[in-house]
């Protein structure tokens, strides 16, 4: 399994990102996928997550209403698209699938310890 995460960039506070995860070699199409980020100095910490099968979705507090999840079946592409953001969303963000879930997002969902495979990230940085 493969993740690839693209779309970061510099933004203004208020504006608006839309990140991809562009996912390869899963065995199936059900799968489920987690969105994390890490600031300087301090610790990854969990966004969202979907779960392809059936499209259920999670969200952490302090982005609950602002980020949305979303997935392309054809394309094998999960999206995390961001508005309103704010200078303290500035972080290297990653999407990231745990094998022992199969097809249903970790529970808890923002717990990086259940996910063992990782993109590079995509640097998003967002000016007050």
């Amino acid at each position: 399994v493969q993740l690839v995460e693209s779309g970061g960039g510099l933004v203004q506070a208020g504006g608006s990102l839309r990140l991809s995860c562009a996912t390869s070699g899963f065995a199936s199409d059900d799968y489920a996928i987690g969105w994390f980020r890490q600031a300087p100095g301090k610790e990854r910490e969990g966004v969202s997550c979907i779960s392809i099968s059936d499209d259920s979705t999670y969200y952490t507090d302090p982005v609950k209403g602002r980020f949305t999840i979303s997935s392309d079946y054809a394309k094998s592409t999960v999206y995390l698209q961001m508005n309103s953001l704010k200078p303290e969303d500035t972080a290297v963000y990653f999407c990231a699938y745990g094998s022992s879930w199969y097809d249903q997002c970790p529970d808890p969902f923002f717990a990086s310890y259940e996910y063992d495979v990782w993109g590079q990230g995509t640097q998003v940085t967002v000016s007050s």
